[in-house]
């Protein structure tokens, strides 16, 4: 049994054949042909086509293979003026939602701080490039990406909270007959970044039920045991489901909702129900910015509006979700409709078949907010990110332990005030509710 072929092209975007079983699993991915899909382009914006799903895989390999713009700009961008006004830069996706809001309603202004109006970026590696060579001092990342970034490139970067937790879900197509992990054998699955808590924790999900991620060429056999994985930007993601170009993905709100509104996908299963308050994105910022002394006033503030930013959308959901949403002030380009679903939409009689919610005692909500990087979920994602397949050369991991990335990567104090300032954070459904609350145990269910 084999997977589909006909969709998927076998040329790299330089035009090279590339054959799994000379080169290996974790060779550099090739991206889907997809046709367009005009149903898209009054709601993203864009739509997908041979052409724009080339420039992803231009941009993904650049983030990870050929490492062009992203290695010029860790060799040039490691220092430069203190810049006090705030520039972000922003993926579309409700990871980013604090600092958005955080930004317009002046909870920075509060705080003494300009910043300016938040840039958004379609990918990741065009906004890691961006940030590494200064054009952005403050943003939200994936997780593992500042690991990549600090361990492999030596680039000082520092995570200083978190944005959110949970926020993201497995979504496969109606018509796949997908209705367990199990059944994304011989199948095609998509997921942001290599370095990303989405690829983690698929690859968990596929293994604990048998399946083996693989990553080659989408013309390659891929076993009834296997399961190709492949790199999209989030805005791609609903058009190659909806035109059956891949089986599924893995990736942050609100392109889960928009695959079940707009591309016939459903919820195989939420992230926050296989990882009990999931991390995901974190706040990240250079780490002159976060350790240089003469700049800890301003740090601090950063944090402040931060926390209050989580706390208002915690409490104003659909409020905020308008706001952000292309109804409101455009930060999100989806409607408001996508938006609520993606904050407020996590019925466990509605998700059950197939059962996206296994966990009711944990109580989690579709999105969370609160900021407290738990050093456990820190120890945890290294010793996760060891056995997770990956382009490129992931050797560096091999060096790194997670009690050392916990205490050299995370910065810990600025957030800790700002929660200490602000303690309704407790209250948030992912901190526990006994005991000591910046300490947790790691659950996870499979």
């Amino acid at each position: 049994m084999t997977s589909k072929k006909s969709k998927y092209h076998s040329d790299t975007i330089i035009g090279l054949e590339q054959d799994y079983k000379k080169h290996g699993d974790g060779i550099q991915d090739l991206t889907p042909t997809a046709d367009f899909d005009p149903r898209f382009q009054n709601v993203l914006g864009t739509g997908i086509s041979r052409r724009n799903v080339l420039q992803t895989g231009a941009a993904m390999m650049a983030g990870l293979g050929g490492m062009s713009g992203i290695s010029e700009a860790f060799a040039a961008g490691k220092k430069a003026p203190f810049d006090p006004v705030i520039k972000m830069g922003y993926i579309p996706i409700t990871d980013a939602a604090a600092l958005l809001v955080a930004h317009e309603l002046g909870y920075f202004k509060d705080e003494g701080i300009e910043s300016e109006k938040p840039t958004l970026i379609r990918g990741w590696a065009p906004l890691v490039e961006a940030f590494a060579s200064h054009r952005f001092n403050l943003t939200h990342m994936l997780a593992p990406i500042p690991v990549w970034m600090r361990y492999n490139n030596n680039y000082p970067v520092k995570i200083t909270a978190w944005d959110h937790t949970n926020g993201s879900a497995i979504v496969v197509h109606k018509d796949s007959g997908i209705k367990s992990p199990k059944d994304l054998g011989g199948k095609q699955f998509a997921m942001p970044f290599w370095y990303s808590m989405h690829n983690i924790v698929s690859q968990m999900l596929l293994k604990a039920h048998g399946i083996t991620p693989v990553i080659r060429p989408q013309n390659a056999e891929v076993g009834p045991n296997e399961c190709n994985f492949l790199v999209l930007n989030p805005p791609d993601m609903p058009p190659a489901l909806a035109s059956k170009q891949i089986d599924g993905y893995c990736v942050a709100e609100p392109f889960c909702a928009m695959g079940e509104l707009k591309a016939k996908g459903q919820i195989l299963r939420f992230n926050g129900d296989i990882w009990k308050g999931a991390p995901c994105c974190v706040v990240v910022m250079h780490e002159d910015d976060a350790m240089d002394p003469d700049r800890a006033a301003w740090a601090q503030g950063v944090h402040n509006a931060i926390v209050r930013a989580q706390l208002h959308l915690g409490e104003n959901r659909k409020e905020m979700a308008h706001m952000l949403s292309k109804n409101g002030k455009k930060y999100l380009p989806m409607p408001a409709k996508v938006v609520e679903r993606a904050m407020l939409f996590y019925d466990p009689a509605y998700y059950n078949n197939p059962a996206a919610i296994q966990n009711l005692d944990w109580k989690q909500d579709r999105i969370n907010f609160q900021a407290w990087p738990y050093p456990s979920a820190t120890v945890r994602m290294i010793d996760e990110l060891k056995n997770t397949v990956v382009t490129g050369d992931a050797n560096f991991l091999n060096k790194i332990t997670g009690d050392h990335v916990a205490k050299d990567l995370v910065q810990y104090d600025y957030i800790k005030k700002s929660l200490d300032k602000y303690p309704d954070w407790k209250n948030d459904a992912s901190v526990p509710q006994s005991g000591n609350p910046f300490e947790r145990t790691e659950v996870i269910k499979t």
